[in-house]
C-alpha cells in the first residue's frame, strides 16, 4: 500500500477528486495547511499598505491506495492540479505497512 500526500492551491481541491473518484479512490483526507515553496511567498496591499505574506494557503490531500494503483493516482492528481504555473505543489509517496479499520478490525487492503 502507499501513502500518497499531495499539496495543491485550494481551487484545484473538486477538480482532484472529480479526477480520483473514476479510479475507484473510495476515501481521502484533507487538510488546508500554509506553506511555500520556490514562491517564497507573495506581497500584497491591504488599505494602501503594502505587506509581504511569506505562507501561502494550501490544501494537502491524503489517500491510501494499493501499490498497483500509485501511478495511476499520481498522473489523475498530476493532471487535476496542473496550472502551469509556480506554486501547483507537489506530491510525495510513502509506503504504508499497515492499515486498520478501526470498525470492524479488517486490516491492510481490506481496511481501505
Amino acid at each position: 500500500m502507499k501513502l500518497i500526500m499531495a499539496i495543491i492551491k485550494p481551487f484545484k481541491l473538486d477538480d482532484v477528486r472529480e479526477a480520483l473518484t473514476p479510479l475507484g479512490v473510495q476515501g481521502l483526507t484533507v487538510t488546508e495547511v500554509k506553506g511555500f515553496g520556490r514562491q517564497k511567498g507573495q506581497t500584497e496591499i491591504y488599505r494602501g499598505a503594502e505587506y509581504h505574506v511569506s505562507f501561502l494557503p494550501k490544501v494537502k490531500i491524503e489517500v491510501v491506495v494499493p501499490a498497483t494503483m500509485a501511478e495511476q493516482v499520481i498522473e489523475a492528481i498530476s493532471k487535476a492540479a496542473q496550472t502551469g504555473k509556480i506554486g501547483d505543489g507537489k506530491i510525495f509517496v510513502m509506503d504504508i505497512e499497515q492499515a486498520v479499520r478501526i470498525r470492524t478490525g479488517e486490516s491492510d487492503l481490506a481496511a481501505l
